[in-house]
């Protein structure tokens, strides 16, 4: 399979070349066409498995017909590296396109992030306390939100992000499309996926065990 047959606009064609990304992952083919097609998904994937591209390339075809400068896309990740990588990869894949990507997360000055936000972007990968901080201050307008994705849901939910996330879900539109992805279903992040999705497709890709393509070391 290629990633011709997604049929990709043009401009995102070029991006997954100049990522070097040569055919799709088992997530990738499975995933793709069915974002592609609006329905909400329930993923079930490790690390290392590609579903970072599984739902950005869909998410970049879809954004590409509407309006720019404004919350279209959010993305919600349990730390801020996950969130980076996540941004980096929407920049990376949708680097041909003229949509924006930007990041919203704590430890940082609050400065850069507003003022991002105020310049305008389509993609907004965000950490559930800064983002609600900003949300609580009305620097970020989430009411014209159309694609939410919840990113490792089972290690927001051992940080301790449950509440937070159930007060983000308050504040985006009922009608949207909700991708949500963890690598394994403990008895509440079951119940809220099945809270916030709507008859969602499920896609798994391998054993609950850290894929191949992930090393593990130690450093005393």
């Amino acid at each position: 399979m290629s990633f011709k047959d997604f049929s990709f606009d043009p401009r995102i064609s070029a991006g997954i070349r100049a990522a070097g990304y040569t055919s799709p992952t088992p997530i990738q083919q499975k995933a793709i066409p069915v974002v592609l097609q609006g329905r909400d998904v329930l993923g079930i994937a490790q690390t290392g498995t590609g579903k970072t591209a599984a739902f950005v390339l869909p998410i970049l075809q879809h954004l590409t017909r509407g309006p720019l400068r404004q919350v279209r896309a959010l993305i919600v990740a349990p730390t801020r590296e996950l969130a980076e990588q996540i941004h980096q990869a929407s920049v990376d894949l949708g680097g041909k396109t003229r949509l924006r990507s930007t990041t919203v997360y704590g430890g940082v000055s609050k400065n850069r992030q507003i003022e991002a936000l105020r310049r305008g972007a389509e993609i907004v990968v965000a950490c559930p306390g800064r983002l609600l901080d900003l949300a609580n201050d009305r620097l970020i307008d989430l009411s014209r939100v159309e694609v939410l994705v919840l990113d490792e849901a089972d290690r927001m939910c051992d940080m301790g992000f449950l509440p937070d996330i159930r007060r983000i879900l308050k504040l985006l539109p009922a009608r949207r499309q909700t991708l949500f992805f963890s690598a394994t279903m403990p008895p509440d992040i079951r119940e809220l996926a099945d809270n916030i999705l709507h008859d969602p497709v499920t896609v798994q890709i391998g054993m609950m065990a850290p894929v191949e393509t992930v090393s593990h070391a130690l450093y005393p």
